[in-house]
């Protein structure tokens, strides 16, 4: 009877028991996991409601989903798609809904559903709680080639690992002689000292965020917070631009542009308001889209008199009113943690895997599923849906072996 260690009981390590149990039911199984219960990080996830895969609707490229992974992902995905995902979940009993912004949920908003699904498909194999593993050691090949793995002792004849970002990295991969690839946080939101736009805590607002001098930007929600600026155009450039922060301190310039727009849509958009309002207030005439409070503040900003007319205003003003919309200028004084959720960008380097298998190219039986990879993704459900296709592929290699 083959025996199978998964070292990780996160999203990765639980899909892949879940398919190496319908696979191949004979097989001893066992999870080990360091802490006190599985899928602590799932039943967190998207705010307790667990966005656990996203449509791609709105992807036009993957890079744009997975700044690091992209390759991998796009030939994993062939294999195991967003599709198949929801249909998984479906058939286990989780009934799922699409949101307008292409995230999918568990129907009840309830990630305590996703997690009784894959502990149900989970029976059978032995879970290990608050058990680390500490060390993973090769015993010489036999006559087949094969290698037998001793996990904490235990033999094993093949070994999963999914212990997730591993911030840390590692200590139990020293002996094998792996690559590893430096990890850096890459989901945050960013710290912003300026009192004045702390002042508008709770706004949101469609705009654009980009770090000047570099080619890292990204769009959507912005929110901004007690602390400094966060939602998910702040999210997605951390990601993008997460080992640059981390270089820098996490310390950086950081331009917004408030509508989203290009510099000549923003001119074309306020002289139609300048034109319809020419005696009214500009104070009193925010374009559309932009809270009312936020309006004032940025007239402040651009040093335009809230009590002066359109058609008084002049091309200065108005010009100083295009710029503070387009290229509102602040500093990332830090990083803060997106609630209780972490997600690295790094880990074990993609040159030591097989594309196909997932499986270590310098250790046959030896696999790697999840964020332990070197894969990572915005936030919207696209970090899962690497967890879940990972673990299947894992697991069906293995069940080829």
């Amino acid at each position: 009877m083959p025996r199978i260690a998964v070292i990780g009981a996160g999203a990765a390590g639980c899909f892949c028991t879940a398919e190496l149990r319908r696979l191949l039911p004979e097989a001893a199984v066992d999870v080990y996991e360091a802490g006190p219960k599985p899928l602590a990080k799932v039943s967190i996830t998207g705010g307790g409601r667990c966005n656990l895969t996203n449509s791609f609707a709105g992807i036009r490229s993957l890079s744009e989903a997975y700044p690091r992974g992209e390759r991998l992902m796009k030939r994993l995905l062939k294999v195991f798609s967003q599709e198949d995902t929801c249909r998984w979940f479906q058939a286990a009993g989780v009934p799922l809904v699409l949101q307008d912004d292409h995230c999918v949920f568990p129907r009840s908003q309830d990630a305590m559903d996703i997690v009784r699904a894959l502990l149900r498909k989970m029976d059978g194999a032995r879970l290990l709680l608050r058990t680390p593993v500490r060390t993973i050691l090769p015993e010489s090949p036999s006559p087949s080639g094969r290698i037998r793995y001793l996990v904490n002792e235990t033999p094993y004849d093949a070994v999963v690992i999914t212990t997730g970002g591993a911030p840390k990295g590692l200590p139990l991969l020293d002996n094998l002689d792996l690559e590893w690839v430096p990890t850096v946080p890459s989901l945050f939101t960013f710290t912003v000292r300026d009192t004045g736009l702390r002042s508008l805590m709770g706004l949101v607002v469609e705009a654009g965020v980009h770090i000047p001098g570099t080619g890292f930007k990204a769009a959507g929600p912005l929110l901004i917070t007690d602390w400094g600026l966060s939602g998910p155009a702040v999210l997605r450039l951390s990601s993008y631009a997460a080992r640059h922060l981390a270089e820098n301190g996490f310390e950086s310039p950081l331009c917004l542009n408030w509508t989203g727009r290009t510099e000549s849509e923003v001119r074309t958009l306020l002289q139609e308001i300048s034109d319809t309002n020419s005696r009214k207030q500009v104070s009193n005439t925010p374009p559309a889209g932009l809270p009312a409070r936020l309006w004032e503040f940025l007239l402040g900003r651009s040093g335009v008199r809230p009590d002066i007319r359109w058609a008084e205003l002049g091309a200065k003003g108005f010009n100083r009113l295009v710029s503070i919309l387009t290229q509102d200028a602040y500093a990332i004084a830090g990083k803060t943690k997106f609630r209780e959720e972490f997600v690295t960008a790094g880990g074990v380097s993609l040159s030591n895997i097989d594309y196909s298998t997932l499986q270590c190219k310098k250790w046959p039986g030896l696999f790697f599923a999840g964020e332990v990879l070197d894969i990572d993704a915005i936030t919207g459900g696209f970090n899962l849906q690497a967890a879940w296709t990972t673990g299947y592929v894992a697991a069906h290699a293995i069940a080829a072996l």
